[in-house]
């Protein structure tokens, strides 16, 4: 068994970075740890928190700007800028400057980055504070087309909804491309972030473990809608379900478990059955 020093030694001839994209090439051809992630917002904060099991070796996207970070539990060491290493131990905090961490984690850790922003939307946060490689990227699409190939009854079964209530296809994405009713998410933390869909277009996306019979977020707050209620897509079999509050607002609830994210790529895609959301508005199918 190769030591830690073994697995992050950067050979000669190449820089710190170009070694982490090496590792990162290897990583994504083994099997992805389990590393949730929750995101919370707060006034003026958005902190992002992820949790790796012990004995990961991970590598982080690249960091555009300097920023807070909080190591709340565990124990990494870090291959620094300069090829050295560092062990780091719970809890502590410290600047983080511009580049992308590549460590390994010996004890279970948990570790938040903190941003300031008023930003709500991960997608848009994660655009602007981070840059993926090239390889990164061709990895995410290549599953997205895996993924698209499996999800062929769902789309068939949203064409059915829609014949079946009388709405064209056209007719709801017209609904859904709405923007007067459009609302951010609430502060508070959040299992979830959009991403693409398989499905259809974007979609909600698990960042974290979900129970059966858990609160998942808010579809519609105030009469309008949030992300959840923009983008959750419908499915033949759905892993969640909407549900009305004693406040009258629209929840999402989980039906089942439902996998949040491996390594960096999102969890489960979340979905509703349409016909359940429609019957919720008073409509019933066409006889």
């Amino acid at each position: 068994m190769r030591s830690v020093a073994q697995l992050l030694a950067v050979p000669n001839g190449i820089t710190v970075e170009q070694h982490a994209g090496a590792v990162l090439v290897e990583s994504l051809a083994r099997p992805q740890a389990q590393c949730p992630v929750l995101h919370r917002f707060a006034p003026g904060l958005y902190i992002r928190e992820v949790s790796v099991p012990a004995g990961t070796r991970c590598v982080g996207h690249y960091q555009r700007e300097r920023h807070l970070n909080i190591l709340l539990k565990g124990k990494i060491t870090i291959l620094n800028t300069n090829g050295t290493l560092s062990l780091l131990v719970a809890p502590m905090m410290f600047v983080g400057e511009p580049g992308r961490k590549c460590g390994y984690v010996h004890e279970g850790m948990v570790w938040q980055n903190i941003y300031a922003t008023d930003e709500t939307d991960v997608e848009k946060l994660e655009a602007r504070f981070l840059d993926k490689t090239q390889v990164w990227e061709d990895h995410r699409s290549m599953r997205l087309l895996t993924d698209t190939a499996q999800r062929t009854t769902d789309r068939e079964d949203y064409l059915a909804v829609c014949d079946a209530y009388g709405y064209t296809a056209e007719q709801v994405q017209a609904q859904v491309q709405r923007t007067d009713d459009l609302i951010p998410f609430p502060e508070g933390t959040y299992k979830v972030a959009l991403g693409p869909s398989p499905i259809h277009g974007k979609g909600l996306f698990a960042t974290a473990p979900l129970l059966p019979g858990e609160p998942i977020c808010l579809a519609r707050l105030g009469g309008k809608r949030t992300p959840a209620g923009r983008y959750t897509n419908h499915s033949a079999a759905p892993n969640a379900v909407p549900v009305v509050l004693e406040t009258g607002d629209v929840g999402l609830v989980a039906l089942r478990y439902i996998r949040g994210c491996s390594g960096g790529a999102l969890g489960e895609e979340l979905t509703i059955d349409y016909r359940i959301a429609l019957q919720m508005r008073g409509e019933e199918p066409l006889q």
